[in-house]
């Protein structure tokens, strides 16, 4: 009997009452149950994390930065509830540490009480990092201790970048406010630049005014140094003056005292003398300017004077055989002619060196000339008149005196006027050394003046001026420099479908188990046939394999119409599958044949090395290094690699080595099972008492 006929009538069986048939079923359902239950758990646990109680404690109280008001605590209560990660719960701490105690909250979130002034910190001169405090309890749940952790992360990192955010932006405001200061100031450097030009000019016209200015005091100086010598020697000559019209003033006196008699007498002869003098005194006020050049002439009229009275001495005196009584007197008269005379000549030397105080001497020489007219007009009486003229005498003696006094102080108030002069110059030669000095400075500071402006200027071209869209743009980059740019290539859109290549297989394997505990792994009819072992094996796979491709369809039926299960290439899934369905039924059936009742126990056993083994939840890379040992020998760690491909997309390569993986596994199983079959057809003692039953 062929090897499919004897499958067929092994799996008639099943129909020949309720109870096999209900076996029959459940063993067609039982690999969906794995499957489906499991994948179905698993589909997508983070798309409802919302259900997940969390307590959410708020303390924060705010704070103050750059004069306004902020709750970065209160921002980020309401960003947590928009985005609904967990189902959030407000409650204080007391409550929060009571729920994650009795598993009221899986964990907890709480934002301290000075998480704003952290926050603020980092605009002011101690900047401080705001916490946010995770408490997890792993005695509640550690994968949701694990999620939170991820979840979290996520949070810190957008609360930190809209602190950053929030920062930036008033870095960047301060960068624009800066600019402008920054031109404000570049305004007022040269403003400064044109005032220091306009100093500096200044202070060169001042250095070239002080200049002149020392010039004209060194100049000064000197002249006042002549002046003072020139009003010493005035001092010398009014000295002198004043001496004389004393002595004048003496002479007249004693004289008069004696000649009074004799003036009465001769009263015309001397208002002849009194018209020449006054003559004279008019010639030399009218010609006073001319003082220095007629000054030698003044003398020779006074002698002219002393002689006209030496002349008349004698013609009264010396020349009548009787002399005049007066003749005494005219003598005396005659000596104070010749007396005037010489002070004359003096005078004139003191004009001629010194040119004396002509402005008095002119009011004198006024007051002379009227005395002296008064004189010859009232020759008549003159006695009367001498008696005036000595009085004029007296006060021109006096004021001679005076013109003496105040030469000497104009001497004194020169030579003070002199010191003070050439400490004039000096000050002045400090001045324009000063002056010139201010005018270097001016000239460095004005020079300085244009650098620091042209710096100034070259600087608030370099600080950036933001407007708000690109203080915008900027505070997100920088709040967020480096992003992930996640490129999935073939991107599995949820955990069932990431965890599908690994429980699939599981599904089929135990499918295929517990399908040997109903099936016999060797046609017991072959067997007593003495048919060929090869249909032995062949009889003894090929109904299970009916029932694993039955298995396989059922399942994937309901996981992608059911579940939802999106595979890139579904009918290549189909059928790579049955393939996994042909090699795990190969496997399983030679173990129990070969091994019998422990052979259920090895089956087992495999299984569990394969899921170990297979990379289907965590890299192989992270496992022991037994695990990474084993990998490659058994046939689920090509299974889930090649199912990863065929669901969620891929290069091929891997799915056409796990063919010929399980072609080679599918045929060296149906072989050991030939060989197994043919040593079954000699019975032995032991297979009549086997040592172990199940």
């Amino acid at each position: 009997m062929r090897s499919p006929r004897l499958a067929a009538l092994e799996l008639r069986r099943f129909g020949r009452g309720r109870l096999p048939r209900a076996a029959l079923v459940a063993l067609l359902v039982l690999p969906l149950l794995y499957g489906a239950l499991y994948l179905w758990s698993f589909w997508d646990p983070y798309g409802r994390l919302d259900r997940v109680p969390v307590a959410l404690v708020d303390e924060d109280q705010g704070a103050t930065a750059g004069g306004k008001k902020i709750h970065a605590g209160a921002d980020i209560v309401k960003g947590l509830r928009e985005r609904r990660t967990f189902e959030w719960h407000e409650v204080d701490a007391a409550e929060a540490r009571r729920g994650m105690e009795d598993g009221t909250y899986y964990l907890s979130l709480t934002l301290p009480a000075d998480f704003s002034r952290r926050v603020a910190s980092s605009s002011g001169d101690s900047p401080e990092t705001g916490a946010l405090q995770v408490r997890t309890n792993d005695a509640n749940n550690y994968i949701v201790g694990q999620i939170s952790r991820t979840v979290f992360a996520e949070v810190r990192s957008a609360a930190s970048t809209k602190t950053s955010r929030t920062f930036l932006d008033r870095i960047f405001i301060n960068f624009s406010t800066l600019h402008d200061k920054t031109e404000t100031a570049a305004e007022g450097a040269d403003k400064l630049r044109n005032g220091l030009g306009k100093a500096e000019k200044g202070a060169r016209k001042l250095a070239d005014g002080l200049k002149d200015a020392d010039s004209g005091s060194g100049k000064l100086a000197k002249g006042l140094t002549r002046l003072d010598k020139g009003a010493g020697d005035l001092e010398d000559g009014s000295r002198q003056v004043a001496a004389g019209t004393q002595t004048l003033a003496d002479k007249v006196d004693g004289a008069y005292a004696k000649a009074g008699p004799f003036l009465e007498k001769n009263g015309q002869t001397i208002g002849a003398t009194a018209r020449l003098v006054s003559d004279s005194a008019r010639i030399v006020q009218d010609n006073l300017d001319t003082l220095v050049r007629l000054a030698p002439g003044a003398a020779k009229t006074a002698h002219a004077s002393a002689a006209v009275l030496d002349q008349v001495h004698k013609a009264r005196c010396e020349t009548p055989p009787v002399p005049d009584p007066a003749c005494p007197d005219l003598a005396k008269a005659q000596k104070a002619a010749d007396d005037v005379a010489d002070v004359a000549d003096d005078l004139n030397k003191v004009v001629a060196a010194q040119g004396g105080d002509l402005t008095t001497m002119r009011k004198n020489l006024t007051t002379l000339r009227a005395q002296a007219d008064a004189l010859a007009e009232r020759a008549p009486h003159l006695h009367q008149d001498v008696a005036d003229a000595v009085a004029r005498i007296d006060k021109l003696n006096a004021g001679a005196n005076a013109v003496a006094a105040g030469a000497k102080k104009l001497h004194t108030g020169l030579g003070t006027a002199q010191s003070g002069a050439a400490t004039l110059h000096r000050g002045i030669g400090t001045a324009e050394s000063g002056a010139k000095a201010l005018d270097s400075g001016l000239y460095k500071l004005q020079d300085g003046a244009g650098q620091l402006a042209d710096g100034l200027h070259d600087g608030a071209g370099k600080i950036p001026d933001y407007d708000e869209r690109a203080r915008d743009r900027r505070t997100g980059v920088m709040a967020d420099p480096v992003r992930l740019s996640s490129a999935d290539l073939h991107h599995a859109p949820n955990y069932g479908t990431g965890f599908a290549p690994y429980f699939i297989p599981l599904s089929l394997w135990v499918g295929a188990m517990v399908a040997y505990m109903l099936i016999p792994p060797l046609n017991r009819r072959a067997l007593a046939a003495g048919a060929p072992s090869w249909r032995i094996a062949l009889a003894g796979w090929l109904p299970v394999l009916a029932v694993g491709v039955l298995q396989t369809a059922a399942l994937m039926s309901v996981l992608h119409f059911g579940i939802g299960l999106e595979m890139v290439r579904a009918a290549g899934t189909t059928v790579f599958l049955f393939l996994v369905t042909a090699c795990f039924t190969a496997i399983v059936q030679w173990l129990n044949a070969r091994f019998g009742a422990a052979g259920r126990i090895l089956v087992l056993a495999l299984l569990m090395l394969q899921l170990t083994s297979a990379g289907g939840t965590y890299p192989v890379q992270t496992s022991p290094g037994f695990f990474n040992a084993i990998h490659p020998f058994l046939p689920m760690s090509y299974v889930v690699s090649a199912l990863r491909r065929l669901i969620t997309g891929g290069g091929l390569g891997p799915v056409w080595e796990a063919c010929v993986v399980l072609t080679a596994f599918t045929a060296g199983a149906l072989a050991l099972t030939a060989l197994t079959a043919r040593r079954r057809q000699v019975w032995t003692l032991q297979r009549l008492h086997p040592e172990l039953s199940l």
